[in-house]
């Protein structure tokens, strides 16, 4: 079993000497957080694991459940990772920062002698957070100009391309097919050969403004679409979240956390998985069923990218059967009061699951 010093060595290891001054500020409103708690019922001394910490939001509601609880908090958000060496001064012994990607962590969890079907309760909450399109120098929102970069682990891997760097050298044909599948955009083609034209006869794409005028110049000024809200959205919204998506490599690495969270709950123990576009809820959906094609989420070229997710041979192998038994006949979806008070809920759907095998 781990101890607190254990964790303690580690966040050291794995921190980040960053002023917690630059935190102040940030906040972010964790997504259907009630009924999270309702479907992992967190009790005292429970071992949790937040796989997606973002701003703690999640990580405190098991606190006012739970006092006693202890948690694990993996973010690859430097800045994220900061909140929570900051909570972690706040609740000694209780909450374990790690710095990582969902592909990073079984070899962190090794080095603090957390073992497989040893965890009570694991959750997720994908996509980007609130502080990541906040801060228009990261570059992944629309509406604050800033460089277009949209890497979740910031310069942790320097060698890890920025979106710009990619659009200043990836085909039209891979281009295309990026939006399309990752972006789910009808005008894909039209679309990466506006980007395409723009890099050759122009000038180099580096900011998002850059990009975003683009998409919205290439589909006509009558281009603004409407949300599940009915509100108008930028043209720009499904490229941008097809570039973060491949940039970061995020659907590889949920499937990759899928496995993980099968191995390393106990029997007994609950997953809630919060996804917020159909690519996400997939991926959780095929492991759930047991429907786990080998490799399945890997459908585009990796090239432009320097990924270099190292999976198990034999647990890509495996087709599996399901090992989940589902809390819920249908996904669960946020009421109307917290879509109104938080509208990044309005895309979110909740899966909650025990271990049985």
């Amino acid at each position: 079993m781990f101890s607190a010093r254990t964790f303690g060595k580690l966040s050291l290891v794995l921190g980040r000497n960053r002023s917690a001054g630059t935190l102040a500020g940030i906040s972010h409103v964790p997504v259907m957080a009630t009924e999270t708690i309702k479907f992992l019922k967190p009790q005292d001394n429970e071992l949790f694991l937040d796989m997606t910490f973002g701003a703690g939001g999640h990580t405190k509601e098991i606190l006012k459940v739970a006092p006693n609880a202890k948690i694990i908090a993996l973010d690859r958000d430097p800045t994220a990772h900061d909140m929570a060496l900051a909570m972690a001064k706040k609740y000694p012994g209780q909450i374990f920062p790690i710095l990582g990607r969902f592909s990073e962590l079984p070899e962190q969890l090794a080095k603090i002698n957390v073992n497989q079907q040893s965890i009570d309760g694991i959750i997720f909450d994908f996509g980007c957070s609130s502080m990541q399109f906040d801060e228009g120098s990261r570059g992944f929102s629309i509406s604050k100009n800033g460089p277009l970069d949209m890497r979740m682990d910031q310069d942790r891997f320097p060698d890890t391309p920025s979106a710009a760097e990619i659009l200043a050298k990836i085909d039209e044909v891979d281009l295309a097919r990026i939006l399309k599948i990752y972006g789910e955009e009808k005008q894909a083609k039209k679309i990466a050969r506006a980007i395409v034209e723009t890099r050759y006869s122009i000038k180099k794409i580096e900011t998002t403004k850059e990009l975003a005028d683009i998409v919205q110049s290439c589909l006509g000024s009558g281009s603004f679409r409407l949300d599940k809200l009915q509100r108008p959205s930028h043209p720009a919204t499904k490229t941008f979240q097809a570039l973060r998506i491949f940039v970061n490599n995020e659907l590889n690495e949920i499937n990759y956390g899928m496995i993980l969270a099968q191995r390393y709950l106990k029997i007994g123990g609950k997953m809630i998985a919060i996804t917020f576009h159909s690519l996400e809820d997939t991926i959780v959906k095929r492991h759930v069923m047991g429907n786990v094609l080998n490799d399945m989420a890997n459908t585009l070229p990796l090239k432009y990218c320097s990924h270099t997710i190292s999976y198990e041979h034999d647990v890509m192998e495996n087709v599996m059967k399901t090992s989940w038994h589902q809390m819920t006949k249908h996904v669960v979806l946020p009421g109307d009061d917290e879509v109104e008070q938080n509208p990044r809920s309005r895309s979110a759907k909740l899966r909650a699951v025990v271990r049985v095998a």
